[in-house]
């Protein structure tokens, strides 16, 4: 089949673009708002672009509140800085809970029943329960138009400043055990996969 996404034309009972660029990671963003309150929401526009300086970026579509601002964007380029944690298997419930649109005063991390621990470098506070944290420092933000009026998308980039490591995570080669970890990725609709042992196969780059 062949269709143009701005007319779309697909014929098929849902949108198929969020299960054809798969499976993607989800960027767990926690953050703080200048009240102190805090925010935890899954993104699974998300991925790291860069080594030196290492960064990461996610995209936070417009929402329904007045200020048509998600409340993770509005709290980090108000605060510039966030935090982003590992969604895993043994977490995924926990994940969408705090996938809920919920008033800005919500804190999802005590909403999914997960522990707040304090960052080293930032104010942003990490989950306890993720095995890897990533502390970053707000870079800039790209703004995205969409078709409609007043739609549109913000693709916030951050600098990594900060790693956490569960040391259980890490193999005596001095390796990170992606098989132990079971980070989960989206598969669009309501489907994810999981990276365990089974599903890992190794190819020498050529060269």
């Amino acid at each position: 089949m062949f269709y143009e996404p701005k007319n779309q034309n697909h014929g098929l009972p849902k949108n198929p673009f969020n299960s054809l660029v798969i499976p993607r990671p989800i960027g767990w963003i926690s953050s703080i708002d200048s009240d102190g309150v805090f925010n935890l929401a899954p993104y699974s526009f998300f991925n790291a672009v860069c080594y030196r300086p290492p960064t990461v970026m996610f995209s936070a579509g417009a929402s329904s509140t007045d200020d048509r601002n998600k409340d993770t964007a509005r709290n980090v380029e108000t605060t510039g800085e966030f935090v982003c944690n590992l969604a895993i298997w043994e977490l995924r419930e926990q994940m969408n809970l705090s996938s809920a649109t919920l008033p800005p005063e919500t804190d999802e991390i005590a909403l999914a029943g997960l522990t707040p621990v304090g960052s080293t470098l930032v104010k942003a506070p990490r989950i306890a329960e993720a095995p890897v944290q990533l502390e970053c420092k707000y870079v800039k933000t790209t703004l995205i138009p969409g078709w409609d009026h007043g739609d549109g998308y913000k693709v916030i980039f951050g600098e990594v400043i900060g790693v956490h490591i569960d040391d259980a995570m890490i193999t005596e080669g001095g390796l990170i055990d992606v098989a132990k970890m079971m980070p989960i990725g989206r598969l669009g609709y309501n489907d994810y996969a999981r990276v365990d042992a089974d599903s890992i196969f190794t190819i020498a780059r050529p060269g």
